[in-house]
């Protein structure tokens, strides 16, 4: 069984290259996914964080000055250049921080989805709510087509909504979280998804609409309230697509029940398991083996996941994880193996976060947060967007384009290597 499902890992992963045809769109059937032929289809990727949406710790420069989120920038470079010189910033940034250097990687690591996070104003005129931008489309349609050229799929992931949903900086203001206080923040949402549903319905590359990225501002019963009604609005634009909800950080999904007994079809749960981060452990083999051998105790492990989902009859998308930062490069590209692995055995989707991080220094270290870092010769320096001259934050944004990559060798290694990997069977190093 092992093998079989590896293999159409590998057989989806290597749908690719000039000509590919237009990709199948996907369903969720039970607890798995499946294609339009009902033969399951297993998911692994990565995360393309800051790059429609900002993370300051993904480029080091969250401590060097006090611009530490998307809604600071944006308003200190209004305050010294202007509105239209912001934009115009922003978009050297985003055509230089993901460039066709980037899809090739990402297919030569045997990715087949990425899961793309944006904030809300990538597609909604800030300055004129529920109304498109002129460009509206043109990064989402980019991230498409170049994942479609290579066989990959894309998860559309509204990572930072109308007001912010929740307190943390990946909302894109920190300490904002109007969403859930606001009404209009929240209709503005069913809007927005409604344009993207129209955009979107017909096109197989899109595996899903991940309707709201970690919407903890609120408690877990009105978080569900609401991604229902995201549900019904989406559904009443397009019947075809996987609908992604959001679980909580208190309760994970239990606030929602059986999807089905709400009228809910086609969906899929999403959490973000992140053993050894955030208070669960420390990095190393023994958290992770815990996690994926369902070790005895009260902690979390894949075992209890899989009772839930088969409970409520409903797929899963592990959307963000992490399972070799800190840990040496060997070790953390065979336990990144191993959970790319055990997550295919119960057909649940999974995307590392992230793609792509650079810092100060430069180099992989220990095994930083990304498939990719920047190279020690190329380092990430220590800018103050508040004082800092134009010209070296325009420098800064287009050096993201062309500064030389140091890969996760191993990992690239053990993510291609047609042998699955058991976590039992690996060691400290």
């Amino acid at each position: 069984m092992r093998k079989t499902m590896m293999a159409a890992m590998i057989a989806t992963a290597a749908m690719t290259g000039a000509g590919a045809q237009e990709l199948p769109m996907l369903h969720t059937e039970g607890t798995k996914w499946v294609d339009a032929g009902g033969r399951q289809a297993i998911l692994r990727g990565a995360n393309l964080g800051n790059w429609l949406i900002n993370e300051f710790w993904m480029m080091e420069l969250d401590k060097t000055g006090s611009v530490d989120d998307q809604c600071k920038l944006e308003a200190v470079l209004d305050q010294r250049f202007g509105y239209a010189e912001r934009q115009r910033l922003f978009q050297v940034f985003r055509d230089n921080w993901i460039t066709t250097r980037d899809w090739d990687l990402m297919r030569r690591h045997g990715l087949n989805v990425v899961r793309l996070p944006f904030i809300h104003t990538v597609i909604e005129d800030e300055k004129k709510p529920r109304t498109l931008r002129p460009d509206a489309w043109h990064y989402l349609d980019i991230a498409i087509a170049e994942a479609e050229k290579r066989g990959m799929y894309v998860v559309l992931d509204l990572h930072g909504a109308a007001g912010s949903q929740g307190v943390e900086h990946h909302s894109g203001c920190a300490n904002r979280n109007l969403y859930w206080s606001v009404p209009d923040n929240q209709a503005r949402t069913e809007w927005l998804w409604q344009q993207i549903a129209a955009r979107y319905r017909d096109r197989g590359a899109v595996a899903g609409y991940s309707v709201l990225n970690e919407p903890w501002g609120t408690d877990p019963a009105t978080m569900a309230a609401n991604v229902r009604r995201l549900y019904a609005a989406i559904r009443a634009v397009d019947p075809n697509h996987v609908i992604i909800l959001p679980g909580h950080a208190r309760n994970g999904i239990d606030a929602y029940g059986k999807p089905a007994d709400h009228g809910m079809k086609n969906v899929a749960f999403e959490m973000h398991p992140y053993p050894g981060h955030f208070g669960w452990g420390k990095p190393g083999l023994k958290v992770h083996r815990d996690w994926l051998t369902c070790a005895q105790g009260e902690g979390d492990t894949v075992c209890k996941w899989d009772e839930r989902l088969r409970r409520l009859d409903t797929a899963f998308f592990v959307g963000e994880m992490q399972p070799w930062a800190m840990m040496g490069l060997e070790l953390g590209g065979q336990v990144a193996r191993a959970s790319f692995d055990t997550y295919a055995r119960y057909g649940w989707a999974a995307t590392a976060w992230s793609w792509k991080v650079v810092t100060q220094q430069g180099g992989q270290g220990a095994g930083k947060w990304g498939f990719v870092t920047n190279a020690t010769n190329a380092k990430v320096p220590p800018l103050d967007f508040a004082t800092a001259p134009k010209a070296d934050i325009e420098d800064l944004f287009r050096s993201f384009g062309t500064q030389p990559y140091e890969l996760h060798e191993p990992l690239l290694r053990w993510l291609t290597t047609p042998n699955p990997r058991n976590i039992r069977e690996i060691h400290d190093q």
